[in-house]
């Protein structure tokens, strides 16, 4: 229960950051205007959202959270024909995951249906709607074009009873899809084309999700959104600028329907990101052609395929603050969302080693049959976070990576002769390379230094490499996946191109023959950890008993962290 004092505190309070929609509501409250803030998320639940969706999700719940008030998520299920449960609920599981909850406001338009069918009847009896007979590639003839008019269809001075009727009869089911449309009466030679005589039902004789069969009439977004905003006294409908051109008629629908409240429409740019493609139809085709293996694929910018791929919902919500809020669109790079992703798990990742292509080492001179335990830092960027035993014996597994016969004068790893550092155990030396019949290297004979248990030396030497390892015997083999761009050019299909020509050919590498600690094959699926010197991994749902799987989160290079450095970023 609030306090007497909460109770009588009328200043709104101060946002967390601002930006021209803060503003806004800033002035709204202070002036009056609204007592408190309502906004809405209004997803179509006919695909899985994406990192876009993610912006819009953080802009209205983040509003309502910081100036008191509330956010509701409503479903936009006009179109039974593209929409299933499955899409209801991985929407729901997203805003959740987000961070977000909408307490008890969870809405459907469909919830209105019955409402707004009465108000389509009001605009009919206003002489402001009627009954078009015009298919629908006719109406568009009709529109005109951005510099011409539109033409009047045959049908628009249909009586008001006329109307009346066909569209009771619309309702009732007599006529096949596509036969005849609802259509607002307002200007077919208005400059902006959405007032030429908008659809505001379509015949759709489909199953809904929620109202079976008791429809077969179904309204456009136009019509729908605005009245569904009035209906649940949203004071701040904030959208993308797509929607800019269609405020007015948003307008003209409330002002003209004896709707409860008088909300307003603001737009702010969409997100736009490099190596991506937010495009729900792409999406579909992604997925219905087989170029990934459903909407959760980690190369997707879906939020179940980051969710998967081990993206924190801290870090795209640090990402959603990061970019802002403006009225222009603009290109972001995906650099930064991967260094919001990068700045979370640096500082929350456990760390744990992992060998993706393994190169055996045998240690001649340690004892045959012995194990002993160093310990090893599980997050040095958190000193709470403790230390792990890790088994190490004479049998090891380097990277591959990690070693050259005969290396280049920077490279400081190991090769013959050179004493490399074993990351929290010893230092060890190339004695002898081990191939097999066709020359392939397959083993390393080394020695190392007892004096140096821990990774010092009592000489104070210091070798220029450290190497992560595995003890060969307790070494879990893992199926791994390398994930990168799902598109490889910077802007796919620019300059005319077929965007899916820029798909990437290496989004996605398969190891099957990785090893990680024993600890791994315990960790949760969305539990990410830094696999050392190799970049954060998590486990992925295709593992199974035995058998587990890691996706790479993302590598450790940091792009976009650099160019900021540089001055190249303000």
């Amino acid at each position: 229960m609030l306090s007497s004092a909460t109770m009588e505190t009328t200043t709104p309070p101060a946002p967390e950051r601002s930006d021209f929609i803060r503003e806004i509501v800033t002035t709204d409250l202070r002036e009056g205007t609204h007592e408190s803030i309502v906004t809405r998320f209004p997803p179509e639940p006919n695909g899985y959202l994406h990192i876009g969706h993610a912006k819009s999700i953080c802009l209205n719940f983040g509003i309502a959270e910081e100036f008191g008030g509330r956010c509701h998520l409503r479903f936009d299920d006009t179109n039974p024909v593209k929409e299933e449960q499955e899409f209801i609920d991985s929407i729901e599981a997203d805003v959740r995951w987000l961070g977000f909850d909408w307490g008890e406001h969870l809405y459907f338009a469909s919830d209105y249906f019955e409402q707004l069918y009465a108000w389509a009847v009001h605009l009919i009896e206003a002489g402001k709607a009627y009954v078009d007979d015009l298919s629908a590639d006719e109406i568009r003839e009709y529109r005109g074009t951005l510099t011409e008019p539109g033409r009047e269809s045959p049908w628009r001075d249909r009586s008001v009873a006329e109307n009346l009727d066909l569209f009771a009869r619309m309702r009732a089911g007599e006529f096949p899809n596509g036969a005849r449309v609802l259509r607002a009466k307002i200007d077919m030679a208005s400059p902006n084309i959405n007032f030429r005589d908008p659809v505001m039902y379509r015949i759709l004789h489909a199953v809904h999700p929620r109202t079976g069969d008791a429809w077969c009439i179904y309204p456009s977004y136009d019509f729908a959104h605005g009245q569904s905003d009035a209906i649940e006294h949203i004071t701040h409908s904030i959208c993308t600028l797509e929607f800019q051109d269609h405020r007015p008629l948003y307008d003209w629908f409330i002002e003209n329907l004896p709707v409860p409240s008088r909300p307003r429409q603001y737009e702010f740019a969409r997100l736009n990101l490099t190596h991506t493609v937010l495009s729900k139809r792409i999406l579909l085709r992604l997925v219905s052609e087989g170029h990934v293996r459903g909407w959760d694929d980690p190369r997707m910018p879906t939020l179940s395929a980051l969710r998967r791929r081990g993206f924190p919902a801290e870090g795209i919500r640090d990402f959603a603050a990061m970019i802002g809020v403006a009225r222009a669109d603009s290109v972001v790079e995906v650099e930064m969302l991967e260094h919001a992703v990068r700045d979370v798990l640096n500082r929350e990742a456990q760390r744990r080693f992992a060998i993706l292509k393994p190169l055996k080492v045998v240690i001649e001179n340690y004892p045959e049959g012995e194990v002993e335990y160093v310990e090893v830092q599980n997050n040095p960027e958190d000193p709470s976070a403790g230390t792990r035993p890790v088994a190490f014996s004479r049998e090891l597994w380097i990277e591959r990576d990690d070693f050259m016969e005969d290396p280049p004068k920077k490279f400081f790893r190991l090769a013959p002769g050179r004493e490399v550092r074993l990351r929290s155990a010893y230092f060890v030396t190339c004695t002898e390379v081990v191939k097999d019949d066709a020359g392939e290297i397959v083993e390393l004979r080394c020695t190392y230094d007892p004096d140096t248990r821990g990774g010092s030396a009592p000489d104070g030497r210091r070798p220029k490499a450290t190497l992560h390892w595995l003890s060969v015997a307790h070494a879990v083999p893992v199926e791994v996946r390398l994930y990168d761009h799902l598109f490889a050019s910077e802007y796919p299909g620019a300059d005319g191109r077929d965007l899916f020509d820029d798909l990437n050919p290496d989004s996605e590498i398969v190891l099957r023959d990785s090893f990680v600690e024993p600890s791994l094959a315990e960790f949760a699926s969305g539990e990410t950890v830094q696999f050392e010197r190799l970049g954060y991994f998590c486990p992925d749902v295709d593992s199974s008993p035995g058998a587990p799987v890691f996706n790479r989160t993302l590598t450790l290079k940091d792009t976009w962290a650099k160019l900021q450095k540089q001055g190249r970023h303000d």
